[in-house]
């Protein structure tokens, strides 16, 4: 059974359960055990009628009621498995016609309301559980957060129901606003734009419908802010006065494709694109994920994060200037045309620092500039990736072989395990932390004078939304989209790997999911 806070008044002869206020919270456990796990009552036709169990309640009009019947409710408790990306915040419950479509009239809803626990600001519905697709399908909900109630209709006279939320999006919190287009417009950091939501004044009641058409407010900076509205809407609902007010939001249309997926339900484990992937803990090696993970398949562009290691391994002066040889890019174009690959956009004879290709390397993913560093490290180009061969080997990467440095060939190849083991030892490094890390960079080649603008290839860097302290894409026709990040988290460093992703989209939709499930498990 889950630990809810609540207080509780038991009326045996009423069979009604109220919630009591917050002066008279007991522990939910002294209170549960002294309720019957079970109530029933017989009803009549012709009268409204509701029964409760505990913070369960069910509510029946009476046109809903064909004859007399009876109804159930059980309390089953919490031994189910959820759809990972959201959290139970309830029991579940039960209830049931005692001769099931005999006496109840489906084209009439049977009206549920659930309890939580406390202040939850997070978006939450009653889901009841489809036992024919053995999955459980969300309701359309309405979040009291004063009441600390979520009510839903249903047409069905028996269901398995539950509160679950889902930590994804922020519902209930303060809102400010601003002036922007001078209408009902909100900015949000959790819907795209043209989703179209209903906000509340929790001080007094009042609603307004706002289409979203802006990105804000950071959460980073205001944790507490739901939504930023208009001036404009704003006005409907409070003075601009008053500056901050209290807020909740119901989704009345969703736009994006990104908005229905963080609030679909999955199932018990992620289902993603890619064809293999990891999630390992880099301090004790723990598994919390894994997809055809010994697999091995190319990994294009993530080879480069080896390259620089070896590189960095003969001890190079960083501010060592150097000349750039058009050699360089013509052994990228033993595997693709000179249009297909990413490159530094630099002429024979041009010279910068060391320092400069290697940020080419990692942050504009230029295959060129990869190529350029084999050539200044002092060691011959055979030497160098048969050096990149034995690291990957030392570190008891098995299923890993280099043929060359850049990741251009679909002989490179590696699998998910593989190289989340590689990637704990490269990141020992501080200066491949901060390398594969940086979001823009920008030098002038020296003797020429011309600025390069480097802008990182993992968009997941951009935001804000993680500490990421480790990166690289990758992407081949054969190997398809291919991602790895290293993120801190209170729970330690996890390193997130997917290979084979068949769109750049999915790739990083993949890389997060895999995250935020891992983040999940830890925390239970």
């Amino acid at each position: 059974m889950m630990k809810k806070n609540i207080a509780l008044v038991f009326l045996p002869l009423a069979l009604v359960v109220f919630i009591a206020s917050a002066s008279q919270t007991v522990k939910a456990e002294t209170v549960l055990n002294q309720l019957p796990q079970t109530v029933s009552a017989n009803w009549a036709k012709g009268s409204d009628q509701s029964l409760s169990l505990g913070i369960f309640k069910v509510k029946v009009e009476s046109t809903a009621i064909k004859a007399n019947t009876g109804m159930k409710l059980d309390q089953l408790g919490s031994d189910f498995v959820w759809p990972w990306n959201y959290t139970p915040l309830s029991d579940v419950y039960q209830f049931d016609f005692s001769d099931r479509g005999q006496a109840y009239n489906n084209a009439k809803p049977v009206r549920l309301e659930l309890a939580y626990q406390g202040d939850n600001k997070y978006y939450k519905q009653i889901f009841f559980y489809d036992g024919t697709q053995k999955i459980w399908r969300p309701l359309p909900s309405v979040d009291d957060p004063v009441r600390h109630v979520v009510s839903a209709y249903i047409h069905l006279p028996y269901a398995r129901v539950a509160i679950l939320s889902s930590d994804e999006v922020m519902t209930v919190g303060q809102a400010s606003w601003y002036r922007f287009k001078g209408g009902l417009f909100a900015a949000s950091p959790d819907f795209k734009a043209g989703t179209i939501l209903k906000v509340t004044n929790l001080d007094n009641g009042k609603t307004v419908d706002v289409t979203v058409n802006d990105y804000g407010p950071n959460r980073s900076l205001f944790p507490n802010r739901v939504i930023d509205l208009d001036a404009v809407a704003f006005n409907k609902i409070a003075s601009t006065r008053d500056g901050i007010i209290n807020v909740k939001i119901e989704t009345k249309k969703l736009i994006a494709a990104e908005d229905i997926d963080k609030l679909r339900p999955a199932s018990g484990v992620p289902e993603i694109n890619s064809r293999a992937a990891i999630v390992m803990r880099e301090g004790d090696g723990e598994i919390l994920f894994s997809k055809n993970a010994s697999s091995s398949a190319p990994l294009a562009s993530l080879t480069k994060l080896i390259a620089a290691q070896v590189f960095l391994d003969t001890k190079p002066s960083l501010d060592k200037v150097v000349s750039y040889s058009v050699q360089d890019e013509k052994y990228n174009y033993e595997y693709c045309k000179p249009w297909e690959s990413a490159k530094l956009t630099v002429k024979d004879g041009e010279t910068m620092t060391i320092e400069n290709l290697l940020y080419a390397a990692l942050v504009g993913s230029a295959n060129n500039a990869v190529e350029s560093l084999v050539r200044v490290s002092g060691l011959s180009r055979t030497v160098f990736i048969e050096k990149m061969n034995l690291q990957a080997k030392a570190w008891g990467a098995t299923k890993t072989n280099f043929i060359e440095p850049t990741g251009l060939s679909p002989d490179n190849v590696s699998s998910p395990l593989d190289y989340a083991i590689m990637t704990k030892e490269i990141f020992k490094n501080p200066l491949l932390q901060k390398l594969s890390t940086t979001p823009r960079y920008s030098f002038t080649t020296i003797n020429s004078g011309i600025k390069h603008n480097l802008k990182n290839t993992n968009t997941l860097l951009f935001g804000g939304k993680y500490q990421i302290s480790g990166s690289k894409t990758g992407y081949l026709d054969e190997a398809g989209y291919c991602l790895m990040t290293r993120v801190d988290t209170p729970a330690g460093k996890l390193i997130v790997i997917n290979f084979g992703a068949d769109s750049k989209n999915n790739n990083f939709k993949d890389n997060e999911t895999l995250l935020n499930y891992s983040l999940k498990q830890i925390s239970q």
